[in-house]
């Protein structure tokens, strides 16, 4: 998952300079939901205390290592180590991880499902661990809608490295210009759009689908709600 969130205004996508061949999306805070702090709410009862360990021992920064390939087991070994006395939490973190997943993001498994119908080529570009990605996976049948998906912690590359996109590139099989990026952090919107890739800063599903609209990917909401009138036999009582 991207480990760290940053929020800005909504940026203006600007110009198209070519028609999007393919949609790639970044899948936490994008597609589904995360929020590590929720599955150690459970576990400790003190605010105070459930305070300092998510931004002391299991932080977003340290979980990032994990999604760039370091191994889980050297990682939890060492911050035992740093952290003498929270031996069971640590653990927690690396057996009930599907627990820091509340749910989908509003609108988003819609759009997904539009855009695949539509014929539309999907892929993904996430920061996810390897075996907490195996476990997600395996539940989440959505992403049988994608054609392949880049995985940092398998490749050992996170965003915003420019390798991990240079090698999404080669991979999907279309130009950067011809792709259009979706990505709630701004680093990795920033780094896309550097190496060419049109880009859309997630901020919600109600403005990622009005872009997708205006690029002339999915139908206006007004045009799907819209059926043709029935028109009565002849003879017939309405």
């Amino acid at each position: 998952m991207s480990a760290v969130q940053e929020n800005h205004p909504a940026e203006a996508r600007g110009p198209v300079a070519a028609p999007v061949a393919a949609v790639v999306f970044d899948v936490g805070r994008v597609l589904v939901e995360w929020d590590m702090r929720l599955l150690f709410a459970k576990l400790i009862p003190e605010p105070e205390r459930l305070d300092w360990f998510c931004t002391t021992v299991v932080t977003e920064e340290w979980h990032f290592e994990h999604d760039a390939g370091r191994d889980l087991a050297e990682l939890v070994a060492e911050r035992k180590a740093a952290f003498p006395g929270n031996d069971a939490l640590i653990d927690a973190y690396a057996t009930r991880f599907l627990e820091t997943i509340p749910g989908n993001v509003p609108g988003s498994h819609d759009i997904v499902r539009e855009l695949a119908a539509q014929a539309v080529p999907l892929f993904a570009i996430t920061n996810f661990a390897s075996p907490f990605w195996r476990e997600y996976r395996a539940v989440e049948p959505l992403f049988d809608l994608f054609g392949d998906i880049v995985v940092s912690g398998d490749e050992k590359l996170a965003k915003p490295d420019a390798r991990i996109f240079d090698l999404a590139a080669k991979r999907f099989g279309h130009d950067p210009q011809a792709m259009l990026f979706i990505d709630d952090n701004a680093a990795n919107i920033a780094s896309a759009r550097a190496l060419g890739w049109q880009v859309h800063h997630f901020h919600g599903a109600p403005a990622l689908r009005a872009d997708l609209t205006a690029r002339g990917l999915l139908e206006a909401q007004a045009r799907r709600d819209t059926k043709a009138p029935e028109i009565p036999a002849p003879g017939s009582v309405n």
